[in-house]
């Protein structure tokens, strides 16, 4: 097997090695490895804890929506709640399919969705995503659904979501816990 190193090994960590192999004892008729000479080399120069001031910089846009903001740790379904809708036990009142849609378009969808479902009265559903490509790449509404629901105009209606389980179609679609209004 080719050992391949990415990175050269710090003082510290020679320093370390070496005193790990000084205390290993070589096998019958060998010789340990020469250990490479130390350096003795200044210590890193200290940082400062904190940097100077300057201008603030400007918040992101409010429209925003690619998923480079932070995002906002919402609750997931407990997990007594996810086994009975999993079950069947907790019915899912509604359910929609964002496959084929483009970024924009299923924002839209799902906003409207959520709202329709908030207004009726509903409290879980299904929100299919899909997968992305079978060569392991994740899909755009995959990864941007969950930013969504981290921002303001999905938090007044989405309380916690979760992972589907596999019949409900697993990690490409998630249960959904309408707030209430």
């Amino acid at each position: 097997m080719k050992r391949v190193r990415t990175r050269p090994l710090s003082a510290e960590d020679r320093r370390l090695w070496a005193s790990v192999a000084r205390t290993a004892v070589p096998m019958k008729g060998k010789r340990p490895p020469a250990l490479p000479p130390e350096e003795t080399a200044a210590p890193p120069a200290l940082q400062p804890a904190f940097k100077e001031s300057g201008p603030m910089p400007a918040p992101p846009p409010a429209g925003r929506r690619d998923g480079q903001r932070a995002l906002k740790v919402q609750p997931s379904i407990e997990r007594p709640t996810k086994r009975k809708i999993s079950k069947g036990r907790i019915a899912i009142d509604a359910r929609i399919d964002l496959h084929d849609m483009t970024q924009d378009h299923a924002h839209q969808a799902l906003a409207n969705f959520l709202r329709q479902a908030q207004v009726m009265g509903l409290r879980h559903v299904l929100v299919i995503t899909g997968r992305g490509k079978p060569d392991g790449a994740r899909g755009v509404l995959k990864r941007m659904v969950p930013f969504w629901f981290a921002g303001t105009e999905f938090r007044r209606l989405v309380s916690a979501f979760e992972s589907a389980e596999r019949h409900h179609g697993g990690e490409g679609a998630l249960y959904v816990r309408i707030r209430k209004p």
